[in-house]
């Protein structure tokens, strides 16, 4: 078994590193979408609630009532204000991801340029090779039939 090349290592490093980001960024694709859905769910439920403390002002409130509903919605808006900071915060780890992967993955592929390269002058230098020995094997074998050329 042949030893792989450094080239060869680094692009594999960089496809594991590629994969690493990518799964990264799903899961913090996922996480935006969670946050974003408990903020839509806080948001509706805000406005349910609210929706019934104006109909239960439209039938009379007790002091405490009142009091109990307004504490209530005051406990909301910071539960939503807390969500929107988390989904800012999740937002800027999503575009951060991005950024990592996009890196990652062009990494691998100026490695596996850089690959295609090494190949495609390999392939060259194999062709010169061998149109060389070819060449050769052609002069050799037209020196051998012409006398004239002989030592």
């Amino acid at each position: 078994m042949t030893k792989p090349s450094a080239l060869e290592t680094l692009i594999e490093l960089a496809k594991t590193r590629a994969d690493d980001a990518a799964r990264r960024l799903g899961a913090l694709n996922n996480q935006n979408m969670d946050m974003e859905g408990k903020l839509v769910l806080l948001l509706q439920y805000y406005d349910e609630y609210r929706a019934r403390f104006q109909a239960s002002m439209q039938r009379g409130l007790t002091a405490s009532d009142w009091r109990n509903y307004h504490e209530f919605l005051d406990k909301l808006d910071a539960a939503i204000a807390q969500q929107r900071e988390i989904l800012v915060s999740v937002r800027q780890r999503v575009a951060a991801g991005q950024v990592a992967w996009q890196a990652a993955r062009q990494t691998l592929t100026s490695y596996d340029t850089l690959a295609q390269r090494q190949v495609r002058n390999q392939l060259m230098r194999a062709a010169k090779c061998e149109q060389k020995q070819t060449d050769e094997l052609i002069a050799n074998t037209a020196a051998r039939r012409d006398p004239t050329h002989s030592s």
